[in-house]
């Protein structure tokens, strides 16, 4: 029902503020730049989005489909089962979705866009498998969602790269206010969700692991600022995500040969669903995109903006943050389009200005909510996505008050 009325919402907004500009400004071209918003959305949602991720897709899911058979899913199951199973509780001990979610997971986490999707997918197909109301999400699925959301990611490689093109001084000084945000996120987003569904954090394993993985971004962190020189941390960070892109399938196929699996046909029945998830995916992204584009398109992201900068300057705070705020705004509806409003914000700033790093750091704390449970929830045909999005704005809004702080904190 949420994605009902917050699709709704942004037609209609988009017409009043189109309306409000024709009648009271005189913006005669207002409603052709709605109208061409929403053609150009939707010949994207299948041209830019749905075509090439079915190439994906298709190589990912061949590849998944390499794993399992190799037996490398249900070993990933093990390692994380006690965390999981307390995490998820609705999903079996030793159930391939536990490895499914970790590799989807650790896709993220190394920022490879082109396997992230496709893994992702196929996770909320897994634990789709397991829920018993098929167009309900099921807890396990809210608590994957919400987790994948808050973007969590340790190597930003995609936003070091767009400074540096746009000549920023260091392009590497948003790596830790980054890891910073994101993790803020993940954890808030986390609390959300186990207190709705009733998730006892105090368990020791649950504390364990996450007290790990902090501590692991800690060490990350330390090492990364003690040891590496600003050009070198660019440098292991492309490094390391592209070798461990292409380790993925070479250990899935070591592992499948060493089990005597047909390797080829493995990957072939695996990539046979890659295009029918495509398909089954267009009409939700469709929708989306449209409904964001006319949001966008009328204006209604300048005003908030508007708005907030005179609320602030009221309050007499420092006002330089809300140059960068419509990455903010845009980032939970569309990940193209934070990624525009980013390099909008550096060109205009300046990359090495407060605000041009800050939209960096904005774009790396948080994923696209609304984008993200469109597509995986429409994948597996699920239409009512209860609290999921809540959940997810909540995560966002705790990674968006993280970014400020911290970029405060590093760039003043």
């Amino acid at each position: 029902m949420a994605l009902n009325y917050i699709w709704i919402a942004f037609f209609l907004i988009a017409f009043v503020v189109a309306l409000i500009r024709l009648i009271f400004f005189g913006d005669t071209e207002i409603f052709m730049h709605l109208v061409s918003g929403m053609f150009d959305s939707s010949k994207a949602s299948v041209m830019d989005i749905a075509l090439p991720l079915a190439g994906n897709m298709a190589l990912w899911l061949g590849i998944m489909n390499i794993g399992e058979k190799a037996g490398a899913i249900n070993f990933l199951s093990r390692i994380v089962g006690p965390f999981f199973n307390r995490l998820f509780p609705e999903v079996p001990k030793n159930h391939p979705a536990t490895g499914q979610v970790l590799m989807s997971f650790s896709a993220n986490l190394l920022g490879l866009d082109n396997a992230a999707t496709p893994l992702g997918l196929k996770a909320i197909d897994s634990l789709q498998d397991l829920n018993k109301d098929k167009d309900t999400a099921s807890n396990a699925q809210i608590m994957y969602l919400v987790l994948l959301t808050s973007g969590l990611q340790l190597l930003p490689v995609s936003i070091i790269a767009q400074r540096s093109i746009l000549h920023a001084k260091d392009p590497t000084d948003i790596f830790i206010p980054c890891i910073i945000a994101t993790f803020v996120a993940a954890v808030s987003g986390m609390l959300f969700v186990a207190l709705k569904q009733k998730i006892n954090l105090f368990d020791r394993v649950i504390i364990g692991w996450i007290g790990g993985i902090a501590c692991f971004i800690v060490l990350l962190v330390w090492f990364f600022t003690n040891y590496l020189t600003k050009e070198q941390i660019g440098l292991v960070s492309k490094v390391a995500s592209n070798l461990m892109l292409f380790l993925i399938p070479v250990i899935f196929i070591s592992g499948a040969l060493y089990k005597k699996v047909n390797v080829f046909e493995a990957f072939i029945d695996g990539a046979k669903r890659g295009f029918e998830t495509s398909v089954k995916i267009i009409p939700y992204l469709v929708a989306m995109l449209v409904g964001i584009a006319v949001f966008r398109a009328c204006g209604a992201l300048g005003y908030m903006n508007d708005g907030l900068r005179w609320l602030i300057t009221q309050t007499g705070l420092d006002t330089r943050f809300v140059d960068a705020m419509p990455v903010a705004y845009m980032k939970p509806l569309s990940g193209s389009g934070s990624k525009a409003m980013m390099i909008n914000v550096m060109t205009t700033y300046g990359p090495d200005s407060f605000s041009g790093r800050l939209g960096s750091v904005f774009n790396g704390s948080a994923d696209t909510t609304f984008y993200i449970v469109a597509l995986y929830f429409g994948s597996v045909g699920i239409k009512k996505s209860r609290y999921a999005i809540p959940a997810g704005l909540f995560a966002d809004l705790a990674g968006i008050i993280a970014a400020i702080f911290v970029s405060y904190l590093f760039f003043g």
